[in-house]
């Protein structure tokens, strides 16, 4: 399997599983909604990018989600058959936000 497909896969099965967790972890104060994931120095560090309703909440939920770091990994490594967990981080995505905010204004037209 070239790299590439594995690299697709492995960031699939994050993002479900992540989405998952921030599901089951949440208190509901706000919608997290996992976007996608970023994989670096060769999937030793996975960034979980999300995105937030209502707009504002980004901050706590970055924090919710830091604090809930290690408690992630152990769910992604109970949870599923990767061989070498990835170190978390989260981020907001931002590009996701523009990308939508560029949709609410081609409707204003």
């Amino acid at each position: 399997m070239n790299e590439h497909l594995k690299d697709e896969k492995l960031k699939e099965a994050i993002r479900v599983l992540a989405s998952k967790f921030v599901e089951q972890e949440s208190n509901g104060s706000s919608l997290i909604t996992v976007t996608r994931i970023e994989l670096m120095d060769h999937a030793k560090r996975a960034f979980v990018m999300f995105t937030t309703l209502p707009d504002g909440k980004e901050a706590e939920a970055l924090a919710f989600l830091e604090r809930k770091r290690s408690e992630f990994r152990t769910y992604v490594r109970e949870k599923s058959r990767i061989g070498r967990i990835p170190f978390f981080d989260f981020k907001i995505d931002l590009g996701e936000k523009n990308r939508q905010n560029v949709d609410k204004l081609s409707n204003l037209q």
